[in-house]
């Protein structure tokens, strides 16, 4: 008897390519349309608007054989946004051979561990503490620079940790994987999708900071009092955790609170000379830049940010450095950090210059952990192999607006759903939007790749219903992160339910709820930019 096959959900790119075949049939049938479209200058940027009630129509231009042209002129469209994922992703990859996120983790856990033990702490629930820490850091990782993949290899420290604390696996991969999900959701300065998503949007990057921050405060609370609401359960009685059965397997192992591998910090000369060199550039810019003019809450306020920057990484560069290299590179991660806010509050920096600040970043920590030259570029190219696959899938899915603004169908689609959500109103409309992101992320749950795809037609949509650009991007920022830890099309999902051994119709009959609460804040999050002025909404 011959077995049927299972469905598989297709690749990310495969997806991609039936759309944009979809988008050229389209342009055979859709009559052409088209809306004037008028240039405004909004502080030192300009942006293109449609004229409202200018919609007229036009011949269509069907599409055919550019279905596969339309890779290279969707390369040449987000040349900016691929560079920008080839260059922070080859960053990164030098950065994390360092193991600095490693060691830092493990410096954490032995220092909870101390304070535990100590008399003063005794009747202190030291876990609560260890689970709030761990998890505001991971959080933190997300929202700040997109970790994601790498908590599969976290995931392995924080079960047996979890165990050993009386709790169960689901705890132990909620405090990494969880977390740093609702960091994604709630991100901040997330590069691959705020990044991606802004510039696409011809929004100043990172802007509407300060309410981003806010949301991701709420994300994060609400996440850590599920998680310590849950973990009190178990502990109190253990039977009552789904994996009480499957979870001997953790509490049978042996070793389960080290790793094959023990990574220790080393000392390198080639830190000190990155930590002199980069104290007199900052000097420099110390006396080149003196004062900052920093916009908060449509205030101006000019602060001496760059030599309050400079002073601070002279000492924590210095205690850094006599613990080890590892503690060094964070510290550059750190500052990397602050002069990014700086940079992008004070001087209105676009992706060039962030995609600049982490190549630094990337190199320093390089010589700094004693690499050479050569490896450390090869460790470049090796983390942009690693990303190729967002970077071409960026490329492709730029395509399709071409192919659709080509065959001249696109202001139709847009003039059209203009016209069927007229009687929804804003907050419809926002709903609508909303709901879209996120049940698009259950089958494309790459934030990069969503963001080619649907924030140049949301663009356009948002202004002709008068939805805040910014707005539009924060309900991408949401769909693209909420859903990421339910979707079984997400590889960092199953990737880290594989390595716990948490069968995957238990975690989505734990995490639901969850799910559905994160949500329904969401929205309000997003209604609320409708009611109350917000900076860079």
């Amino acid at each position: 008897m011959k077995l049927k096959k299972s469905f598989t959900i297709p690749s990310t790119f495969t997806l991609v390519f039936f759309i944009i075949i979809a988008a050229a049939v389209a342009t055979w049938f859709v009559p052409g349309g088209s809306f004037i479209r008028e240039t405004i200058q909004l502080g030192n940027s300009s942006r293109e608007i449609v004229v409202p009630d200018s919609y007229h129509q036009v011949d269509n231009t069907p599409q055919l054989w550019q279905i596969f042209s339309v890779f290279f002129h969707g390369f040449v469209k987000m040349a900016d946004i691929i560079v920008f994922i080839f260059i922070v992703g080859g960053a990164f990859w030098i950065f994390n051979h360092t193991k600095a996120i490693d060691i830092g983790i493990k410096t954490f856990l032995n220092a909870m561990g101390k304070i535990q033990r100590m008399k003063i702490f005794a009747k202190t629930n030291i876990n609560v503490i260890v689970i709030v820490c761990i998890m505001i850091m991971f959080s933190l990782f997300g929202a700040v620079f997109g970790m994601s993949e790498e908590t599969i290899a976290f995931v392995i420290i924080f079960i047996p940790l979890a165990i050993s604390m009386g709790y169960d696996s689901i705890v132990g991969v909620a405090m990494c994987y969880l977390a740093v999900h609702v960091g994604f959701a709630g991100a901040v300065f997330n590069p691959f999708t705020i990044g991606i998503a802004q510039g696409l949007a011809d929004l100043p990057a990172f802007s509407g900071l300060e309410y981003r921050t806010l949301c991701w405060v709420v994300f994060t609370t609400i996440a850590i009092l599920f998680v310590l609401w849950y973990a009190r359960k178990v502990k109190k009685n253990p039977q009552s955790s789904p994996m009480y059965t499957l979870d001997d397997y953790w509490r049978n192992r042996s070793n389960i609170t080290t790793e094959e591998e023990i990574i220790k910090p080393k000392r390198t000369y080639s830190s000190w000379l990155v930590f002199g060199g980069l104290a007199l550039f900052f000097i420099y810019l110390s006396i080149t830049h003196t004062y900052t003019n920093i916009a908060l809450t449509n205030t101006v306020y000019s602060l001496p940010v760059i030599p309050v920057l400079t002073g601070l990484f002279f000492v924590l560069g210095l205690i850094s450095l006599r613990k080890g290299v590892q503690f060094f590179i964070l510290n550059l991660l750190l500052f990397t950090i602050l002069f990014l806010i700086a940079g992008v509050l004070g001087y209105q920096w676009s992706v060039m210059e962030i995609a600049t600040l982490f190549f630094v970043l990337g190199i320093a920590s390089g010589i700094a952990y004693g690499t050479s030259i050569d490896a450390i570029f090869k460790l470049f190219l090796e983390g942009c192999k690693d990303i190729i696959n967002a970077a071409l899938i960026v490329g492709l899915a730029g395509g399709i607006i071409i192919i659709l603004q080509d065959g001249k169908i696109i202001d139709t689609i847009l003039y059209s759903m203009s016209n069927a959500m007229e009687n929804v109103g804003e907050t419809g409309s926002l709903a609508i939007m909303y709901l879209f992101q996120n049940t698009l992320n259950l089958i494309i749950p790459s934030g990069s790749a969503k963001a080619a795809l649907t924030i140049p037609i949301m663009t356009q949509f948002a202004d002709m219903v008068h939805i805040s650009r910014q707005t539009m991007v924060l309900a991408f920022q949401f769909g693209d992160g909420i859903t990421n830890m339910i979707t079984p099309a997400s590889g960092v999902l199953l990737g880290c339910l594989g390595v716990a051994r948490i069968p995957y119709s238990i975690w989505v009959k734990w995490i639901l709820m969850f799910i559905l609460c994160l949500f329904i804040v969401g929205f309000l999050l997003l209604w609320a930019t409708s009611f109350f002025s917000f900076n860079g909404f």
